[in-house]
């Protein structure tokens, strides 16, 4: 059942969050990411071949883990957005964003009239009606479930733009996307995109819209936290489980 979301409510607060781009589909490892104390997870549909079956099965497991389950999805996709909502996802995701245009579009499948073309349904969704449909709709409209990734730069020209639109929950930096669009090849840690996530993340603060930082280095880490930054994806699972097990199998090395 749609419920206001913990991660704003923790960040209107003052407090940080953590979430975790998930890449290995399963739906013991939500739990498992849930365990570790991340605040969400981002299950993705940009990279990944999944079917609904086992989007469903994750949904269920981050709902009993009590972790806010957040979705990429590869493109604006009006249907996918208000089915993926219907669902229970608590955010969409959107990659690759360049230009205001593609937030309204995504705004408008997320959002019921008058604010948007959402067609609505019961279900899960109103917890198969213990909230009823008029309070299910103006939950939704009132707070916000988009999270535009930032990862080119047009996304940078066209952000102001963007942020002045309603329905924005956060921007999350896509550093390595973004050294690729600079022609800087795999270099997330190039200084001009270094510089490139300070505009990002200025223009949100001057929007008062939570900036979603990815640091890749513990001077990031730390660098974003003195400028205030209080909302951090922590990389992807599949990354921190392969080092994890390289680290692992390190210690039963045996020379020669």
């Amino acid at each position: 059942m749609l419920r206001p979301s913990p991660v704003l409510a923790r960040l209107h607060r003052g407090q940080p969050v953590c979430g975790l781009l998930n890449s290995v589909p399963s739906p013991l490892l939500c739990e498992m990411i849930a365990a570790a104390g991340y605040h969400f997870v981002i299950l993705d549909l940009e990279h990944l071949l999944r079917s609904g079956e086992e989007l469903m099965h994750c949904l269920r497991a981050c709902e009993a883990a009590g972790i806010a389950a957040w979705l990429r999805v590869p493109e604006v996709d009006a249907k996918l957005i208000g089915r993926a909502l219907d669902a229970g996802v608590e955010a969409i995701v959107l990659p690759r964003v360049e230009s205001a245009a593609q937030v309204e579009q995504a705004l408008a499948a997320a959002c019921f009239p008058p604010l948007g073309r959402r067609g609505i349904s019961g279900g899960r969704c109103t917890g198969f009606g213990a909230l009823g449909l008029a309070d299910y709709i103006n939950l939704a409209n009132v707070e916000p479930r988009l999270v535009p990734m930032i990862e080119s730069t047009a996304g940078i020209a066209a952000l102001p733009e963007i942020l002045a639109l309603p329905g924005i929950a956060m921007v999350l930096e896509g550093a390595l996307d973004l050294a690729l669009d600079l022609g800087l090849g795999a270099d997330p840690l190039h200084p001009q995109v270094w510089e490139a996530l300070q505009q990002v993340a200025a223009a949100c603060s001057a929007a008062g819209v939570p900036f979603c930082a990815n640091p890749r280095t513990p001077e990031q880490l730390r660098h974003w936290r003195e400028r205030g930054v209080r909302a951090f994806l922590a990389g992807e699972d599949r990354g921190l489980l392969l080092n994890a097990l390289k680290a692992r199998r390190r210690d039963f090395a045996v020379e020669g």
